[in-house]
Parts: structure tokens; C-alpha cells; sequence
């Protein structure tokens, strides 16, 4: 089998949680949820909930060495084909890159187009992002070019594609990012990035920055929607997948820092506010460089390479489980890859078309455009099912016995005891407290 190497696995996976949600995600949530409070309950669930599950989606993978669908149902000891329904979560991956790889595009349009010509406040920011959603062959144009790059790396497979492509993209990744944080540090504005970071406010830590973060943990992962099944299927069946799981949290984690620091420290030397919320990176950013004159171009380059190289390391992530679930049922891998890849623009070029004003009427419901309405059907109802569904099916399902049978490689029997017990009764409570949070919310 065509599996990857030890690292190779490690830098897949790491490349399928970082991407938007640690870079994008995590300095506007922290922004939006008060600074030190957030990264704090961040860091303590990552750690705990979040290793929890994502040791446990690597398990069904490894144990199996199959697509999504089939190892629920290789699994499951009673022989009930049912659980096989859980691997339907495989399918929530194009769905996300539908709309992901829209907001990838827009990375790529800002590099060519907005990097080399900053806006100078933000009513024309503002009116640079309003216009790029409202120009189809743009959008259109960015949609295309991740999808046909994605599709390319996955038809080459898992060693010739995807491990090739994270050995070069994950240490550039990482090697501008210091980078920036270096430079960042020499900033006056620096400590204050660091005191808003790391200065816990009691006073600010709430019910709802507690879910943020649970949230945040949750969707930096890439809990519930396959990944981890799919590429732990394709790895070692003694590799240490503690270790392993350990490995994409903790850089995870500080790449999320680093960006965070990053940022906040360019906000505020320039005045501007962290509460800026999702446009904070297409809005903020481009008039905070604007203000560092050419040096500011030449960082904003340097950041949107780094945003682009960790978006298309986490596209190829959500392409890959249903390719593989293709194959395994006699499809062969180009064919199975841009056959997913052509559904997935399909659906793509409608999402563009509902976020043009002249169309936007036509393609919205329940007053929320189909963009809008993919984003939160996936990550608030989507992801959180085939989280739970995952939990439940190795802490109560697969059986004690034949649990620690399989697991006795990489955990000794208190790290197991631990483990199950996390994984029964604190992650699924964790799980159904994000949902219904983001449901009533939403």
C-alpha cells in the first residue's frame, strides 16, 4: 500500500489543521473573545479534549487501513452495517473545500492583486473586498485555480503528491512565520501584542468565549469530517499515534500563537482595533501595511504566502477522504480525484453566485445566501455530528477489550484509563455543548 512515512503523516495532518483556521481563524476569534482568557481555555482544551479526539479519529484509521465508510463498519464487533453511515462524514470535506477554496481564491487575488497597491483606510478595503465579491470572473477565476492545484497534487497520490507537497510547504510555512514574528518583535507595539495574548482577564472569561474556544479546538483539528480517519488509514499500523496526535496539536498551536502575536502587533502599532472580527486579515491587515510603507508590502506578501501555502496543505486534506473511498471501490485515483473535484466546482461556482449582489436574492434562504448557509450548516451541524459520531463509536462501541487491544502500542494502561474516560463522558458532553451552542446562535 502507497502509505506514508512516519513524518509524512505527521506533516499531513498537521497541513490539514492549520490552513485558514489557525491563521485566519484564531486571531479574530481571540480578537472578538477578549485576548488572554481565550488562548487560555484554548491551549487547556487542545490539549486535553481536543488530543483526546483526535487520537481517537486516527484509531478507526490505523486500525483499519480503509476509507472512512468501511472502517466504521470493519469495526463495529456486532457486524451492523449501520455505523457504516457515520462514514458519510467523508462527504462534508467538499463541501467545506466548496466554499474554503472561494476564500482561498480571494488569498491568491489579494497576492497578485492588492499586495503591490495597498488601500490606504479601510472604507477602501472595504470597497477592494466588497468588489471582489461581486466580480464572478475573479471569484471564478481564484475558485479554478485552487481546485485544478488541489486536484492535481491528490491524483498524484499519497507519497508522490501529498507527503511531497508538505515536506516543502510545512517548513516554509513555519520558516516565514518566525520570520514575521521576529520582525514583529522589534515592534513597540509588540508588548502590548503579548500583554492582550497571554494577560488573563477573569472578568472576561464567559460561557460564550468558552465555547469560541471549544469551537476553535474543534475546528482547528479538522474533527468530524474524515481527514484524520482517512490519512491515519495510510500510515504505519505500529506508529505511535499519541505521539503522533501529539505533534499536530502542539505546532498547531503555535502557529496560532505566532500569528496571533503577529497580527495584533501590526494592529495596534498602526491604532487599529482587534474586534474586527472574519475581516480582520482582508480588511485590517492590507491598511495596517499600508501604513508601514514599502516594507508593508513586502510583509504582506510574506504573510499571504505563508496563508496560501497552509490553505492548499488543508485543501488536499479535505479532498482526500472521499478520493480514497472512490478508490477502495475500484475507481482509479485521477479519475476518482476529478471526479470529486468537478462536483465540488460545481456546487463552488453557485456559492460564488450567491455572494454577487445581483443574484445574491435569488440564492439565499432562511435570509442567509448559500455561502453563508454552506459555512454554517458544515461547521455547526456537519462537523459536530461526525465528531460525536466518532467519539461514540470507539468509546462505547468498539468495546473495551478490543480497544486496548489495538492501542496497547502507544499507550501504557493509566494513559488508556485516562483516555477512555475522556473520551466516553468529557469529549462527547464537549461536542454536544457545541452544537447546540452554534445551532441557537446561529
Amino acid at each position: 500500500m502507497n502509505n506514508f512515512s512516519k513524518l509524512g503523516f505527521i506533516l499531513a495532518a498537521l497541513g490539514s489543521s492549520i490552513g485558514l483556521g489557525h491563521i485566519w481563524r484564531f486571531p479574530y476569534m481571540t480578537g472578538t473573545s477578549g485576548g488572554g482568557g481565550f488562548v487560555l481555555l484554548f491551549l487547556v482544551l487542545a490539549l486535553s479534549v481536543g488530543l483526546t479526539m483526535l487520537v481517537a479519529e486516527m484509531v478507526i484509521g490505523q486500525s483499519t487501513q480503509t476509507d472512512v465508510a468501511s472502517a466504521f463498519e470493519q469495526l463495529n464487533p456486532t457486524g451492523s452495517k449501520k455505523w457504516k453511515y457515520a462514514g458519510l462524514m467523508l462527504f462534508t470535506g467538499p463541501l467545506i473545500l466548496s466554499f474554503y477554496a472561494i476564500v482561498l481564491g480571494w488569498v491568491f487575488y489579494y497576492l497578485v492583486g492588492v499586495s503591490f497597491n495597498l488601500p490606504a483606510d479601510i472604507q477602501a478595503s472595504k470597497q477592494i473586498l466588497l468588489g471582489l465579491e461581486n466580480s464572478l470572473g475573479k471569484q471564478i477565476g481564484g475558485l479554478s485555480a485552487t481546485l485544478f492545484l488541489t486536484a492535481w497534487i491528490v491524483s498524484r497520490g499519497v507519497k508522490d503528491g501529498i507527503e511531497k507537497l508538505n515536506f516543502v510547504l510545512m517548513p516554509l510555512l513555519f520558516i516565514i512565520f518566525f520570520g514575521l514574528l521576529i520582525y514583529a518583535s522589534t515592534q513597540p507595539s509588540f508588548k502590548q501584542a503579548v500583554n492582550f495574548m497571554f494577560g488573563v482577564r477573569l472578568a472576561d472569561i464567559n460561557h460564550k468565549v468558552f465555547m469560541n474556544a471549544l469551537g476553535q479546538v474543534f475546528f482547528a483539528l479538522s474533527i468530524g469530517i474524515g481527514i484524520n480517519i482517512s490519512y491515519a488509514s495510510s500510515t504505519d499500523p505500529k506508529q505511535n499515534l499519541l505521539q503522533s496526535a501529539f505533534w499536530v496539536v502542539v505546532p498547531g498551536i503555535v502557529i496560532s500563537l505566532v500569528a496571533g502575536l503577529m497580527i495584533f502587533t501590526f494592529v495596534f502599532e498602526y491604532g487599529d482595533s482587534p474586534t474586527e472580527g472574519p475581516g480582520l486579515i482582508f480588511v485590517s491587515l492590507p491598511v495596517v501595511f499600508y501604513k508601514m510603507g514599502w516594507i508593508g508590502s513586502v510583509v504582506f506578501i510574506l504573510f499571504l504566502c505563508a496563508l496560501a501555502f497552509a490553505g492548499i496543505t488543508s485543501t488536499i486534506a479535505l479532498l482526500e477522504p472521499p478520493v480514497q473511498y472512490l478508490i477502495d471501490h475500484n475507481y482509479s485515483r485521477p479519475k476518482a480525484t476529478w471526479l470529486v473535484t468537478l462536483a465540488t466546482y460545481i456546487l463552488g461556482v453557485i456559492l460564488v453566485f450567491s455572494l454577487n449582489k445581483i443574484y445574491k436574492t435569488y440564492l439565499s434562504i432562511f435570509h442567509r445566501d448559500l455561502f453563508d448557509l454552506a459555512d454554517f450548516f458544515t461547521t455547526s451541524v456537519l462537523m459536530p455530528l461526525g465528531g460525536l459520531a466518532s467519539v461514540l463509536f470507539v468509546g462505547w462501541i468498539i468495546g473495551k477489550d478490543k480497544l486496548r487491544q489495538i492501542t496497547t502500542h502507544f499507550l501504557s494502561d493509566g494513559l488508556f484509563t485516562l483516555w477512555l474516560f475522556l473520551l466516553k463522558f468529557i469529549a462527547p458532553l464537549v461536542i454536544l455543548a457545541i452544537w447546540v451552542v452554534k445551532i441557537v446562535q446561529g
